[in-house]
């Protein structure tokens, strides 16, 4: 019987031939810690009473959540981070660098068929590059730190087979909306996702990037992709290994298999107050919202950026709503600038936040009124998500939250893109 990547990744870190639902202890290639989790982590580890984080190397620090500081506490607990890092030797990225998967994936610090956890639960972005990587809790981290390793029940596999093209106004986070809508935000409790097919051939790494992020929405543990020629040149580029790539063979076991044919998707929306509410954005539109945001480690990168652009592009955000964008790393600010997308979107009327996640958890920038609808690119929803439980948060892609801003309501992006609208 043949293996799933994810039992190859974990056996390879554990030293053992692990099988799904065998429980091991992993070496742990990248640990990941930010200014909300960070500051726990820290005080378990130091309770251990030991002075030296095992593998600081291996570890990074990012201020992100609450970047720049909204206040006082926020503000010491960035310096403790700073502290910390610098006394241990632990590479940090400072408030203004960006979000903390984004910049692990933009700066190359995983790569395929490793092995990777961070004290946030969207960690699985980086099984994009093929890495198995999952979130865990502070007090977890804190043991990571110590020792270096993390012991875990090897996940079962669920394939995601997603075929065909893609209709115009459909993105990547469509159908991801589509699939947890689909089996539910228990649909996939502690297994891993493998998408295949050639629609995910078809996307980009920030595409890859955006299903895999949102794996965590519908319970996986984490969200494969092969490590395929774009993977790799991405690590090329920057002088960063390309890694020992796991792939599923071909007779390995996998608990259950679904089929996505792409081609019969049309844009989502997820209403208030789960992921898994997802609808056509007919069924949704005409919803008022008075705030949409474009940004998050799910949904603000270049191309998400291209493609509101691309609707907004001299027109007007509507006077009843207000558009916060927000590049989830410096490097993509800077491109977006060089690029005249930001321009764009400043004329049409959009707010441009720093990189980071303020507004996504409700830390702050951003948080809507009590009664107010936002519509978001963001991967959650909760009651409470953006920061005050008497609003709504709707979630979509960056091209229907574009063609909302222009309507102050919810509206299909499809008449925007083919020049009906």
């Amino acid at each position: 019987m043949g293996r799933t990547a994810a039992e190859k990744i974990v056996s390879a870190h554990s030293g053992c031939d692990a099988v799904a639902g065998d429980f091991v202890v992993a070496d742990v290639d990248l640990a990941m810690i930010h200014d909300t989790t960070g500051p726990i982590a820290i005080k378990a580890f130091e309770e251990y009473g030991k002075e030296r984080v095992r593998a600081p190397s291996k570890m990074v620090v990012v201020l992100d959540h609450a970047a720049p500081s909204p206040n006082e506490r926020i503000s010491n607990l960035h310096v403790l981070l700073r502290n910390f890092a610098s006394a241990q030797g632990i590479p940090l990225f400072d408030v203004g660098e960006g979000v903390c998967h984004q910049l692990v994936v933009e700066k190359g610090l995983v790569s395929p068929g490793g092995l990777a956890v961070g004290a946030d639960s969207h960690t699985c972005t980086y099984g994009a590059l093929n890495v198995f990587a999952f979130g865990i809790g502070s007090t977890d981290m804190s043991g990571v730190m110590l020792t270096g390793k993390l012991w875990l029940r090897v996940p079962g596999t669920m394939k995601v087979h997603i075929r065909g093209s893609m209709a115009e106004g459909t993105c990547a986070k469509d159908l991801m909306l589509h699939l947890i809508g689909r089996i539910g935000s228990d649909g996939a409790d502690y297994l891993a996702l493998s998408f295949c097919g050639d629609t995910v051939q078809a996307m980009s790494l920030s595409e890859r990037m955006t299903l895999s992020n949102m794996a965590i929405e519908c319970g996986a543990k984490a969200g494969l992709m092969e490590a395929d020629e774009k993977c790799l040149a991405h690590l090329r580029a920057l002088g960063k290994s390309e890694g020992l790539p796991a792939f599923d063979d071909g007779d390995a076991e996998f608990a259950s298999m679904i089929d996505i044919d792409a081609s019969r998707v049309p844009p989502q929306v997820s209403p208030p107050h789960s992921v898994d509410t997802a609808v056509p954005v007919t069924e949704a539109a005409g919803t008022e919202i008075s705030q949409v945001y474009i940004g998050t480690c799910t949904n603000g990168r270049l191309d998400d950026l291209r493609i509101a652009a691309r609707i907004l592009a001299g027109k007007k955000v509507s006077p009843n709503c207000r558009l916060l964008v927000c590049p989830p790393s410096r490097k993509i600010l800077a491109d977006a600038m060089a690029e005249g997308i930001l321009l764009q979107l400043v004329e049409a009327g959009a707010t441009i936040l720093p990189p980071g996640c303020g507004p996504c958890p409700g830390t702050h920038l951003g948080v809507p009124g009590d009664g107010e609808n936002v519509l978001s690119t963001a991967n959650r929803n909760f009651k409470g998500r953006m920061g005050n439980n008497k609003a709504g948060v709707y979630l979509a892609s960056p091209a229907t939250c574009a063609a909302g801003a222009l309507e102050g309501r919810i509206a299909d992006p499809r008449p925007f893109l083919t020049g009906k609208k």
